[in-house]
Protein backbone atom coordinates (compact mmCIF):
# COMPACT_ATOMS: atom_id res chain seq x y z
CA UNK A 1 0.00 0.00 0.00
CA UNK A 2 1.13 3.54 -1.03
CA UNK A 3 2.19 5.68 1.80
CA UNK A 4 -0.57 8.60 0.15
CA UNK A 5 -2.83 6.23 1.00
CA UNK A 6 -2.09 4.74 4.18
CA UNK A 7 -1.99 8.69 5.46
CA UNK A 8 -5.43 8.48 3.56
CA UNK A 9 -6.83 6.23 5.73
CA UNK A 10 -5.23 7.41 9.03
CA UNK A 11 -7.11 10.85 8.39
CA UNK A 12 -10.42 9.15 7.55
CA UNK A 13 -10.10 6.74 10.61
CA UNK A 14 -8.95 9.63 12.85
CA UNK A 15 -12.10 11.80 11.30
CA UNK A 16 -14.61 8.96 11.93
CA UNK A 17 -13.42 8.55 15.60
CA UNK A 18 -13.88 12.70 16.19
CA UNK A 19 -17.24 12.54 14.85
CA UNK A 20 -18.29 9.89 16.44
CA UNK A 21 -17.04 11.13 20.38
CA UNK A 22 -18.51 14.40 19.24
CA UNK A 23 -21.82 13.08 18.58
CA UNK A 24 -21.77 11.47 22.29
CA UNK A 25 -20.82 15.05 23.98
CA UNK A 26 -23.28 16.93 25.83
CA UNK A 27 -25.03 19.47 24.12
CA UNK A 28 -24.08 23.53 24.89
CA UNK A 29 -26.21 25.56 27.41
CA UNK A 30 -26.23 29.60 27.44
CA UNK A 31 -24.90 32.31 29.78
CA UNK A 32 -26.90 35.13 29.09
CA UNK A 33 -27.57 39.20 31.00
CA UNK A 34 -27.03 42.37 30.63
CA UNK A 35 -23.74 44.50 31.55
CA UNK A 36 -24.08 47.67 33.42
CA UNK A 37 -21.63 50.10 33.78
CA UNK A 38 -22.13 52.66 36.65
CA UNK A 39 -20.32 55.11 38.80
CA UNK A 40 -21.39 55.00 42.50
CA UNK A 41 -19.67 58.64 42.99
CA UNK A 42 -20.66 61.46 41.92
CA UNK A 43 -19.00 62.74 39.19
CA UNK A 44 -18.08 66.55 38.62
CA UNK A 45 -16.49 67.26 35.11
CA UNK A 46 -14.18 70.24 34.89
CA UNK A 47 -15.56 71.82 31.36
CA UNK A 48 -18.73 71.47 32.72
CA UNK A 49 -20.28 68.70 29.96
CA UNK A 50 -22.58 65.83 31.06
CA UNK A 51 -21.25 62.69 32.22
CA UNK A 52 -20.96 59.86 29.55
CA UNK A 53 -23.64 57.23 29.14
CA UNK A 54 -22.77 54.10 28.78
CA UNK A 55 -22.84 53.38 24.42
CA UNK A 56 -21.68 50.19 22.93
CA UNK A 57 -18.18 51.93 22.74
CA UNK A 58 -18.07 51.69 26.44
CA UNK A 59 -19.07 48.09 26.31
CA UNK A 60 -15.94 47.28 23.94
CA UNK A 61 -14.05 48.39 26.64
CA UNK A 62 -14.61 45.96 29.73
CA UNK A 63 -15.15 42.84 28.04
CA UNK A 64 -16.75 40.01 30.19
CA UNK A 65 -14.43 36.58 31.14
CA UNK A 66 -15.19 33.72 31.77
CA UNK A 67 -13.38 31.52 33.76
CA UNK A 68 -12.99 27.87 34.96
CA UNK A 69 -14.29 27.47 38.46
CA UNK A 70 -10.79 27.51 39.83
CA UNK A 71 -10.48 30.92 38.22
CA UNK A 72 -7.33 29.70 36.80
CA UNK A 73 -8.54 28.86 32.92
CA UNK A 74 -10.06 31.37 30.64
CA UNK A 75 -12.78 29.59 29.02
CA UNK A 76 -14.38 32.52 27.09
CA UNK A 77 -14.57 36.34 25.98
CA UNK A 78 -17.84 38.16 25.67
CA UNK A 79 -18.50 41.80 24.68
CA UNK A 80 -21.71 43.39 25.31
CA UNK A 81 -23.73 44.27 22.18
CA UNK A 82 -24.66 48.28 21.91
CA UNK A 83 -27.45 47.74 24.48
CA UNK A 84 -25.74 45.81 27.09
CA UNK A 85 -26.57 42.56 26.82
CA UNK A 86 -24.55 39.47 25.57
CA UNK A 87 -24.82 35.58 25.40
CA UNK A 88 -22.78 32.95 24.99
CA UNK A 89 -22.86 28.88 24.23
CA UNK A 90 -20.78 27.19 26.98
CA UNK A 91 -20.62 23.39 27.56
CA UNK A 92 -21.85 21.95 30.95
CA UNK A 93 -20.36 23.43 33.45
CA UNK A 94 -19.06 25.62 36.63
CA UNK A 95 -17.91 28.86 35.94
CA UNK A 96 -17.06 32.41 37.06
CA UNK A 97 -17.85 35.47 35.35
CA UNK A 98 -16.01 38.25 35.60
CA UNK A 99 -14.61 41.83 33.54
CA UNK A 100 -11.23 42.66 32.51
CA UNK A 101 -9.50 45.08 34.07
CA UNK A 102 -10.56 44.35 37.40
CA UNK A 103 -7.86 42.57 38.32
CA UNK A 104 -5.95 45.48 37.51
CA UNK A 105 -8.13 47.13 40.02
CA UNK A 106 -9.45 49.60 37.42
CA UNK A 107 -12.92 48.50 37.76
CA UNK A 108 -14.78 47.33 40.36
CA UNK A 109 -16.93 44.71 39.73
CA UNK A 110 -17.65 41.08 41.94
CA UNK A 111 -17.21 38.12 40.16
CA UNK A 112 -19.95 35.91 40.05
CA UNK A 113 -19.93 31.97 39.92
CA UNK A 114 -22.46 29.99 37.73
CA UNK A 115 -23.44 26.54 36.41
CA UNK A 116 -24.22 26.02 32.23
CA UNK A 117 -26.97 22.85 31.85
CA UNK A 118 -27.20 21.32 28.55
CA UNK A 119 -29.90 22.74 26.66
CA UNK A 120 -30.51 25.54 29.36
CA UNK A 121 -29.97 29.26 29.68
CA UNK A 122 -28.77 30.95 32.85
CA UNK A 123 -29.04 34.43 33.49
CA UNK A 124 -26.03 36.43 35.29
CA UNK A 125 -26.18 40.69 34.99
CA UNK A 126 -22.96 42.29 35.65
CA UNK A 127 -22.73 45.88 37.60
CA UNK A 128 -19.36 47.21 36.86
CA UNK A 129 -18.43 50.60 38.92
CA UNK A 130 -15.61 52.51 36.64
CA UNK A 131 -15.35 55.68 38.72
CA UNK A 132 -16.43 57.49 35.71
CA UNK A 133 -19.48 57.98 33.78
Amino acid sequence: MSSVLKRSIALCTFLVLAVISSIGAAPPGFAEGQLKIVSLKEVELANGNAPKKATAENYTEYPLIIFSQNGHKEIARVVAEKDGNYRVALPPGDYILDVQGRRRGGVRATPQSFTVTSNQTVRIDMNIDTGIR
